[in-house]
């Protein structure tokens, strides 16, 4: 039997936004999958100048930004984006940072 769940993402978003203020650096919520899965959702709260420092990417990758606004930088190659954007991560070591405090909808879908 498929077991159905509803999330409000906007709910999460304002949770970890309001979390990452009360620690003083990001916090996040896995909201599908996991590290043991293909398919991994996570919701990510940061502070204006906070940074998700230079990483591989394990597999496809999207940030949608829920608020504010963060740049994503690949490179020597930067995009900015803001509240309603999706930016595609590109297969090479990058990084995010937060422009202004922002909460992201982090999508993975990893290699087999």
């Amino acid at each position: 039997m498929a077991v159905m769940q509803k999330v409000s993402i906007e709910a999460l978003a304002r949770q970890q936004l309001e979390r990452a203020t009360a620690s003083g650096r990001n916090a996040a919520d896995t909201v599908v999958g996991g590290h043991e899965r293909v398919l991994r959702q996570t919701v990510i709260g940061m502070l204006a100048g906070a940074e998700l420092g230079e990483h591989e990417n394990p597999g496809e990758a999207s940030v949608y930004v829920l608020k504010g606004s963060v740049r994503l930088v690949a490179g020597d190659e930067e995009w900015d984006a803001r509240t309603g954007d999706l930016l595609r991560i590109p297969d090479v070591r990058h990084s995010l940072v937060a422009l202004a405090d922002s909460a992201v909808l982090l999508t993975v879908a990893k290699r087999p």
